[in-house]
C-alpha cells in the first residue's frame, strides 16, 4: 500500500512540468523566459515538425533539420549554445535566481526570402527534476524499491523547499520596493506641500510690500 502510495506521488510530482507547442518561421528565433532559483536542474525536450504545402499539415519529422538552442542568464550571460537534431533533449544547472531566457532557432540556410516553410516546436520544460528511471526501479526488490522511490521524494520536497525559500525572497524583494516606492510618494507629497506653503508666503509678502509702496495700507 505505502509502495503504490509513493508511487502514485511520484508520478504525480513527475507529470508537472511546462509543455505546449508553438509555431514559428524556418529562420525566426523563439524565446520563452523561466524564472528559476539557483542552483536548479532544468531539462528540456523539444520536437520539431516542418509543414508539408502539399498534405496540408506538419510531417512528424523534420529530417535534416536542427535547432540551435541558447540559454541565457539574468546576468545576458550565455549559460548553453548549442546545436542540436530535430528531436531532443537540453539541461542546464541555473547558478543565479532570476529569469533565463530560452530561445531555439533552426539551423536552416536557406536565405531568409525563401524559407518560408512553418515549422511547429513541441516544447516540455521541466524545473528541478530528476528523472525517475522505472526500468530501475523494475529491477530492484520490493524493499529497495521503496527506499529508492523514497530518496527521490525527499529530492523533490527539496526543490519545492527551494522553490518556496526562492518565492519568499522574491516577496521580500518586492515588498522592499512596495515601501521604498511609498516612501518616495510620501516625501514628495511633503515637499510639493512645503513648496506651496513657501510660494503662498513669498506672494502675501509681495503684495503686503506693494500696498505699502504704493501708500494704501
Amino acid at each position: 500500500m505505502k509502495s503504490q502510495l509513493i508511487g502514485f506521488l511520484m508520478n504525480f510530482w513527475i507529470s508537472f512540468s511546462l509543455a505546449l507547442y508553438f509555431h514559428s518561421g524556418e529562420r525566426e528565433e523563439k524565446c520563452i523566459i523561466e524564472d528559476i532559483p539557483s542552483d536548479t536542474l532544468v531539462i528540456g525536450n523539444y520536437k520539431v515538425q516542418r509543414w508539408d504545402i502539399h498534405k496540408q499539415d506538419f510531417l512528424e519529422s523534420a529530417p535534416g533539420l536542427g535547432m540551435f538552442v541558447t540559454v541565457t542568464t539574468p546576468s545576458a550571460e550565455v549559460l548553453l549554445s548549442k546545436l542540436y537534431g530535430p528531436q531532443g533533449t537540453f539541461s542546464f544547472t541555473s547558478y543565479l535566481s532570476g529569469e533565463h531566457v530560452i530561445c531555439l532557432q533552426s539551423n536552416s540556410t536557406r536565405f531568409v526570402a525563401f524559407a518560408g516553410s512553418k515549422l511547429r516546436i513541441h516544447l516540455d520544460i521541466r524545473v528541478g527534476e530528476h528523472f525517475l528511471d522505472e526500468s530501475v526501479v523494475q529491477a530492484k526488490d520490493k524493499v529497495n524499491e521503496v527506499n529508492f522511490r523514497l530518496e527521490h521524494l525527499i529530492e523533490q520536497i527539496h526543490h519545492i523547499s527551494k522553490e518556496q525559500n526562492y518565492e519568499r525572497e522574491r516577496e521580500e524583494k518586492f515588498r522592499k520596493t512596495s515601501e521604498e516606492t511609498n516612501s518616495n510618494i510620501l516625501w514628495w507629497a511633503i515637499v510639493q506641500t512645503l513648496i506651496l506653503i513657501s510660494i503662498g508666503i513669498w506672494q502675501i509678502k509681495s503684495l503686503r510690500d506693494f500696498f505699502i509702496s504704493k501708500k494704501l495700507v
